[in-house]
């Protein structure tokens, strides 16, 4: 399996519900530095993954949409504790659906004729000591 990671990272700012949080339950923020791992059995044309360049451009993409944001204020997020693992899922499901609309090249599309990507892990790196990842295989699209 040929894997191909690409790095970026956002700030936001959230609190959460519920005791086991703690002084979590207080608005503060977190600075996340996020791995997309893309993988598939075989390369494609090219000899590639996917491009780096579409994969950065693509992360980037994702995390602006929530960079400097408070959370807490995010009708997407409402009634839900935006936890790492919670995010690490809302971030695969949106790099996914991008993936399968095109976005990293007619190559990458899951179940295209070359095979495309098969598998995608997000991994978002909270602190040196604590990181938390969602990972699973793609639909054909």
């Amino acid at each position: 399996m040929f894997t191909l990671t690409v790095r970026d990272h956002f700030m936001i700012a959230h609190s959460f519900r519920g005791a086991v949080f703690g002084p979590a339950q207080a608005l503060h923020g977190a600075t996340y530095v996020v791995d997309l791992a893309l993988r598939r059995p075989a390369l494609d044309p090219d000899g590639l993954v996917v491009d780096i360049g579409l994969a950065t451009q693509l992360l980037r993409e994702e995390l602006a949409r929530l960079n400097f944001r408070n959370l807490d204020e995010a009708p997407e997020f409402a009634g839900r504790n935006t936890t790492t693992e919670f995010l690490a899922h809302a971030l695969f499901e949106r790099l996914a659906a991008r993936i399968a609309a095109g976005a990293l090249g007619p190559h990458a599309v899951p179940g295209s004729a070359t095979g495309g990507l098969t598998a995608m892990r997000v991994t978002l790196n909270e602190s040196h000591v604590a990181r938390a990842s969602y990972e699973a295989a793609l639909p054909a699209a």
